[in-house]
């Protein structure tokens, strides 16, 4: 079996290109197996989780971004299902809203930023800003970007500037203790294709398909091509992109524990060790309780 850190992990930015990832690969894992492993991946990242919140001194920001059908919803739900809830956060991001529209670009993400201690999940993120909004420019034009009064304004500057933005709020993060890790779920056109069909044809499913998939979906090369664009400009030493197989849902969710684990250990977490004052307190307590 492949290593699967360093086996999706993107380190040479200038030779990256998706064309190069098979988005049906298993890394050698067979699915018979991947029940059992992933519950121990899933256990392994509880025990972990309870360290990080007991030292108290960093947080681990975990970022998901991929197609409609990508499997983002439910690879959060398994991957995270051993997790407490007190110490973990999900957000989803929708549209912007009229009032994250009276600010930056990356305000409504700053607010959502775990808490040292924490886990904080998002899904879809802060490169919505240079993914849909590079096929639909329009978009910018919303957030009142003095110079920007109409799309032809938006050229190779606007996004270089835009990069480097995205690129110094994570060294800012990292450097302030938000360790970073982000998930492109790499699906096939066909296989998206696949689902979207069972969606329909599923009436409990229904609900998750919108006309406006379709439209979406015949952007696909431009689609590819932002996100391609965007890991080579952003994925960093201190926040690195992993672009994940996402075809096979069941090695999807491994190779996220997986990442997941190798990097809280890579933290070396420690629960925090009491001063001598407060241990001689608690040996005074549990003499106390003994002799009750």
């Amino acid at each position: 079996m492949k290593d699967i850190i360093n086996h999706f992990k993107i380190t040479n930015t200038k030779n990256f290109s998706l064309d190069k990832f098979d988005t049906y690969e298993t890394a050698g894992y067979q699915k018979e197996n991947a029940e059992e492993i992933l519950a121990d991946l899933i256990k392994e990242t509880a025990k972990l989780q309870t360290e990080l919140y007991a030292a108290n001194s960093r947080s681990l920001l975990i970022i998901f971004q991929a197609m409609d059908a990508a499997g983002k919803d439910s690879a959060i739900a398994h991957t995270m299902s051993g997790l407490n809830p007190q110490g973990c956060q999900v957000f989803s991001f929708k549209q912007p809203t009229s009032e994250d529209y009276e600010h930056d670009f990356l305000w409504r993400h700053y607010k959502a930023l775990p808490e040292r201690g924490r886990i904080g999940i998002h899904n879809r993120s802060h490169y919505e800003n240079v993914l849909i909004t590079r096929i639909h420019p329009e978009f910018i034009l919303k957030e009142n970007i003095p110079g920007i009064t109409e799309v032809k304004d938006i050229g190779k500057k606007f996004w270089k500037q835009r990069y480097e933005s995205i690129r110094n709020f994570e060294k800012h993060l990292s450097a302030n203790g938000t360790v970073i890790i982000k998930f492109f779920l790499n699906l096939s056109k066909n296989e998206q294709k696949e689902r979207f069909l069972k969606r329909i044809a599923d009436p409990e499913k229904n609900w998750k398909f919108a006309p406006g998939d379709i439209k979406e979906r015949a952007l696909w090369n431009d689609y590819m091509n932002a996100y391609e664009t965007a890991i080579k400009e952003t994925s960093t030493d201190n926040s690195p992109w992993y672009v994940v197989p996402a075809d096979k849902k069941w090695f999807t969710r491994i190779a996220i524990s997986t990442i997941i684990v190798q990097t809280l250990k890579d933290m070396k977490l420690e629960y925090p060790v009491l001063p001598k004052e407060e241990m001689d307190k608690l040996e005074e307590t549990k003499r106390i309780l003994e002799e009750e």
